[in-house]
C-alpha cells in the first residue's frame, strides 16, 4: 500500500461537474493499493499518517500532526501509483490490486483513519474519473509505503 500525502490548505474531488469530497486544512491522501495488500498494511499506514507531524508549532517547526490541529483528510483511490514504467513508454499495472479488493482495503482505511480521532474524512468515487484540485501549503509532500 501507498501514500501520497500533501499537506494543503484545501483540496476537493469532483466527478461529472459535482463536488463528492472537500476539505480545509488537512491532508490530500492520494491511495494505492498493491497486490497482496491486507487490514495489516491498512491499519499500519493509517495509523502513520493520522500522526504524521508536518504541521508547524508555535517554533515554526514541524511539530504537530493532523490529530493536533483538527486537519481534515481527503482520500482518493489511485491505481496508478502501481504503474511500472521502466521497460518501454507505457506503464504496466500488473501490481495494482483488482478493483473489488481495492476498494474493500480503501473503505477500510477510510475507516480506520475515523478511528484514529479523524472527524472529517472526505473521499472521492473508487474508480470513477476524477477532477481534483488542491492548494498545496508549504510545499509539503511525503509519500509512504507499506
Amino acid at each position: 500500500m501507498k501514500l501520497v500525502i500533501q499537506r494543503v490548505k484545501n483540496a476537493k474531488v469532483e466527478v461529472e461537474n459535482k463536488i463528492v469530497g472537500e476539505i480545509n486544512k488537512g491532508f490530500m491522501v492520494l491511495l494505492g493499493v498493491k497486490k497482496g495488500d491486507t487490514t495489516k498494511e491498512a491499519d499500519y499506514l493509517a495509523r502513520k499518517l493520522c500522526n504524521l507531524r508536518v504541521f508547524e508549532d508555535e517554533n515554526e517547526k514541524m511539530n504537530l500532526s493532523l490529530k493536533d490541529v483538527n486537519g481534515e483528510l481527503l482520500i482518493v483511490s489511485q491505481f496508478t501509483l502501481y504503474g511500472d514504467a521502466k521497460d518501454g513508454n507505457r506503464p504496466s499495472f500488473i501490481e495494482a490490486e483488482l478493483p473489488d479488493k481495492a476498494n474493500e482495503l480503501y473503505e477500510y482505511f477510510m475507516e480506520k483513519c475515523k478511528e484514529n480521532g479523524i472527524e472529517k474524512v472526505e473521499h472521492g468515487v473508487f474508480g470513477a474519473h476524477m477532477d481534483v484540485s488542491l492548494t498545496n501549503d508549504g510545499p509539503v509532500t511525503i509519500l509512504i509505503e507499506k
